[in-house]
């Protein structure tokens, strides 16, 4: 039997596949093991992130803890407007991207620049200490300048009057777009009309926008196409074609 000669071409080429074999079963092991830990910080984020729109978000708050306590996520129908049983970890990305539970969004209809959505979203009640519905928070997405951009609306039981938002997934520029996560941009949207009196959505962002104080906040300085994402993001998702059905049954049949 030849001696292994591990200088040899044919040596060299052994060492280097075992030695690949080897880190890649380090690798997979190791994704294994942290999916666990990784997906309780996915959700994690989440409840975060709800939290703040919904402005339940302190320095020292247990997010789990306070999250069970105050929010009861629901499925909505936004056909229908309508709340749909049964249906367990929902993923608005995944269900977006499949035929049968995702619905095409006409040109002349896709103010977001979103393409297809899915037939679904989930929706996030919010009670108080006595189990009263006080507001409802609300996701919404659009394309910006450079990316999708994800946030959260809180709205309160007038299904007209905003309490908060939060943008919590963007990829605009740093400085510039990308203040749309700055809380002190998102401020401005407290207080803010969603509707004006014939139910049409009002909210607008843009250039000099907050002249009308009830229904308008200015763009981001030098990011207009990112402002002009987001104005979009609000009117695609607030109108007929989003969360107007379900918030007009929100209204008409009381939070509660």
């Amino acid at each position: 039997m030849s001696k292994f000669n591990k200088d040899s071409v044919g040596g060299t080429l052994t060492v280097v596949v075992l030695l690949s074999l080897v880190c890649s079963l380090i690798v997979a092991g190791a994704a294994v093991l942290l999916k666990p830990a990784q997906e309780i910080q996915k959700q994690l984020d989440k409840q975060k992130n709800i939290l703040q729109a919904a402005g339940l978000l302190q320095k020292n708050t247990n997010v789990q803890e306070t999250y069970a306590k105050f929010i009861e996520p629901k499925i909505v129908d936004l056909a229908t407007g309508d709340y749909v049983d049964g249906m367990k970890n929902f993923d608005a990305k995944a269900s977006a991207k499949n035929p049968a539970t995702s619905v095409a969004i006409a040109a002349e209809d896709d103010k977001a620049g979103i393409k297809v959505r899915s037939k679904f979203a989930e929706v996030y009640l919010v009670r108080d200490e006595a189990g009263k519905v006080t507001q409802v928070v609300l996701p919404m997405y659009g394309n910006g300048l450079w990316s999708i951009m994800y946030g959260l609306v809180a709205v309160q039981t007038d299904a007209n009057t905003i309490n908060g938002i939060t943008y919590y997934e963007q990829g605009e520029t740093a400085g510039l777009g990308g203040e749309i996560a700055n809380p002190n941009w998102q401020k401005y949207f407290v207080g803010k009309k969603l509707f004006n009196d014939t139910n049409e959505v009002a909210l607008r962002v843009g250039k000099n926008a907050s002249s009308d104080k009830e229904h308008g906040v200015d763009a981001l300085s030098g990011a207009t196409l990112t402002s002009n994402g987001v104005d979009g993001s609000f009117k695609y998702w607030f109108g007929p074609n989003g969360f107007g059905p379900y918030l007009a049954k929100f209204k008409a049949e009381g939070a509660n």
